[in-house]
């Protein structure tokens, strides 16, 4: 599919945007491809780098291209060199002048792979700072990032806090940028007069706390007869969930969907959404949730949820971890159709802002006007 190219005054820059994997259905390589083709139809030469996975299970525009280094995911502490040696291969062959780092843990290759280059680099952190998994070697990887790269993109004003707080003598700029909408927005909003459906959607893993919705569902299930949830998504749970769901007596109205592509079709079908997560440091769901005139219905779990959503204008927001609130807030959406057109229409539109082109314009303000500096003085 080809996207119409944008109108633009930016000059125009090769742009590499360097990642783990396309091959994964997350919310990082979603926002990753819709970066890389928004910024292609803005007539940049853009490439996608990943250490892993031939195939991105989410669409690139032809004018994108895609090189993986490993058909599959291998032990990379063990390709370490390799991968340096890949990484700076190809950032001089391309002759690459933006590279944008999909997580800050690539710092480790590219600090060492772009010595000497005449490039910019930019770290690009979709988690929240709190959440480093125990892991030394993220610590030391955003440290190297403050200090070393150019910009560090961040989703929420809340981790450009954390970041500042962390790194005072960072020499990055710590910029606040949301991720872009990958879905198109229909014209007009959706009308879901006929919809009885919950949606929820991300990866099966205990942070998107599928199983506090269940939990909340089976102590309204039988009060809101001809509902149903779907759950949409991959991961090591969807049989725990499964189990759950009959043990509790509604594993007639819950479905556990596996991840696609073509998400619309979902949203298209729902009349509430549902984000249940015990950590979403961003929640790209929710935008295109509102994209498609659902209200929301949300724990407030982390910093996503708290900058996204609006308590009783686009959603109804909960205090972490309370089932009965979260039932009750659900309960209270299924039996008033106005109040759901209304949340909805709000959450409309406030995802205007989150326009793929919108967000592509904001990236290259991080690169227009400034010069690049040798990797190896900084």
């Amino acid at each position: 599919m080809m996207l119409p190219r944008s109108s633009h005054s930016a000059e125009v820059r090769t742009v590499c945007l360097f990642t783990g994997t396309l091959a994964a259905f997350a919310g990082a390589e979603r926002a990753t491809a819709t970066l890389a083709n928004a910024l292609a139809a803005r007539g940049h030469r853009v490439h996608v780098l990943s250490l892993w996975g031939h195939t991105p299970v989410f669409a690139l525009t032809s004018d994108v291209k895609h090189h993986a280094m490993f058909a599959e995911r291998v032990a990379f502490k063990h390709h370490y060199l390799s991968i340096v040696r890949q990484v700076r291969r190809y950032a001089r062959e391309h002759a690459i002048d933006v590279l944008i780092d999909v997580d800050p843990m690539l710092s480790l290759y590219t600090v060492p792979a772009t010595l000497g280059l005449s490039l910019q680099r930019i770290a690009w952190e979709h988690s929240t700072y709190g959440s480093d998994l125990g892991r030394r070697a993220r610590r030391w990887a955003r440290a190297l990032a403050a200090r070393r790269y150019d910009a560090v993109v961040v989703l929420t004003e809340a981790d450009r806090d954390a970041w500042q707080a962390h790194h005072p003598r960072a020499r990055a700029r710590i910029v606040v940028l949301p991720n872009p909408l990958g879905l198109a927005i229909p014209d007009t909003p959706p009308e879901h007069r006929d919809a009885r459906c919950i949606l929820a959607v991300g990866r099966l893993v205990p942070e998107k706390g599928f199983d506090r919705l269940i939990d909340a569902w089976a102590r309204i299930a039988r009060d809101v007869p001809g509902w149903q949830v779907s759950i949409v998504g991959d991961g090591p749970l969807r049989d725990t969930l499964l189990a759950q769901a009959r043990d509790a007596g509604v594993g007639d109205s819950v479905q556990v969907l596996p991840a696609v592509a073509d998400i619309a079709q979902y949203y298209a079908r729902a009349a509430i959404y549902c984000l249940p997560s015990r950590r979403e440091s961003f929640g790209l769901v929710l935008i295109e949730a509102k994209a498609h005139a659902l209200p929301v219905v949300a724990y407030a779990a982390d910093a996503g949820p708290r900058a996204l959503l609006n308590d009783e204008v686009d959603s109804l927001v909960v205090d972490d971890g309370d089932i009965d609130a979260l039932a009750d807030a659900l309960h209270r959406l299924i039996g008033d159709a106005a109040l759901r057109c209304r949340l909805g229409l709000a959450g409309y539109a406030h995802a205007r802002d989150f326009g793929a082109d919108a967000i592509a314009t904001r990236w290259e303000a991080l690169w227009t006007g400034s010069r690049p500096s040798p990797g190896d003085a900084r």
